[in-house]
């Protein structure tokens, strides 16, 4: 298995969510869907940062081509949400050249992968 490289150092910026994934203003899609899936939303928004921290590891980074940025990873990890469904979420990473940290860049529910939000 090939796993992130700096796992343990990995950035998941809390805006990543507060402003985005979970936000039904920033990302209306992506926010509905992980409150359909799974239940999380912009109340607990800290519990998923921590099951994508504590999954990190236990999924394939896929490399992806680096865009100039830095080297991007892929990877998609099946969740359990606060409502018991569990789910694929995609979670999109970069080694990024500029600042040097490894980094979340994305996150969503990844329905192509089975992850409907079903048992």
């Amino acid at each position: 298995m090939n796993i992130l490289p700096r796992a343990d150092e990995a950035v998941i910026p809390f805006e990543k969510f507060t402003k985005y994934a979970l936000n039904p203003d920033g990302d209306a899609n992506k926010a509905e869907a992980f409150l359909m899936a799974l239940e999380y939303d912009l109340t607990n928004y800290e519990m998923l940062i921590e099951d994508i921290k504590l999954n990190i590891t236990n999924y394939n980074a896929v490399p992806k081509p680096d865009l100039g940025h830095g080297q991007r990873y892929e990877i998609i990890m099946e969740l359990t949400g606060p409502n018991g469904k569990t789910a694929n979420v995609l979670t999109a990473w970069i080694d990024d050249k500029e600042t040097g940290e490894m980094r979340l860049i994305n996150a969503y529910i990844d329905r192509k992968k089975g992850g409907t939000g079903n048992d």
